[in-house]
């Protein structure tokens, strides 16, 4: 019985990559600050008390004011959901996912489209699971390195553990289970676009 699953290993980049980013010199720098990128951020749930909180933190990311649409979400009582599409710089997604990780209680996910240089990134947070990365495909398939494979299955098998259920956390099963109610409930929800600034 297949899962639909498809995992890609990869041999480890070189000294002077990281993440598909050039260390070299000022080239970094260069390349970071003509090459855009996009993705989304979705809020899943947050409570109400820190919404202004998100987009303040959001706003000083981007480099202008964020005013997002709060709705409701049915799935956890008291809480609302948002989302914003966004414009800017390579790696925006790692430092968005850094600010929003200190918020209790808020479930979210942030993707980020590969860029010239760059790989795309996900990142999926919730209170039960904590933070999740995965570099990310153009059609949005997530890459696990054959290294991150190898410490999994090392760890269940001295754990005696299964190693389906090792590599379905490396492949952020328990993640995406816990959100899966939590998506549907925001279909239909109007996106808005931003822009980095500066």
């Amino acid at each position: 019985m297949t899962h639909g699953v498809i995992l890609f290993l990869s041999t480890p980049r070189s000294p002077t990559t990281c993440r598909g980013r050039q260390l070299v010199g000022s080239q970094e720098e260069e390349m970071s600050s003509s090459t855009t990128t996009r993705g989304v951020v979705f809020i899943h749930s947050s409570p109400r008390a820190l919404c202004p909180h998100i987009e303040w933190a959001l706003g000083g990311l981007l480099g202008t004011p964020v005013n997002l649409e709060w709705v409701s979400q049915p799935v956890a009582a008291g809480t609302v959901r948002s989302e914003i599409s966004w414009v800017g710089a390579p790696d925006l997604s790692a430092k968005i996912a850094v600010a929003l990780r200190v918020f209790p209680n808020l479930r979210f996910e942030i993707t980020e489209e590969p860029s010239p240089g760059f790989d795309g990134q996900r990142f999926v947070s919730t209170p039960s699971h904590g933070i999740w990365r995965s570099p990310m495909g153009a059609f949005g398939e997530s890459f696990i390195s054959e290294e991150k494979l190898r410490v999994a299955i090392v760890n269940a098998t001295a754990q005696g553990a299964s190693l389906v259920d090792a590599v379905d956390e490396v492949i952020g099963g328990p993640w995406d289970r816990e959100l899966e109610p939590f998506r549907y409930a925001g279909e239909g929800i109007p996106v808005r676009w931003l822009h980095q600034v500066g």
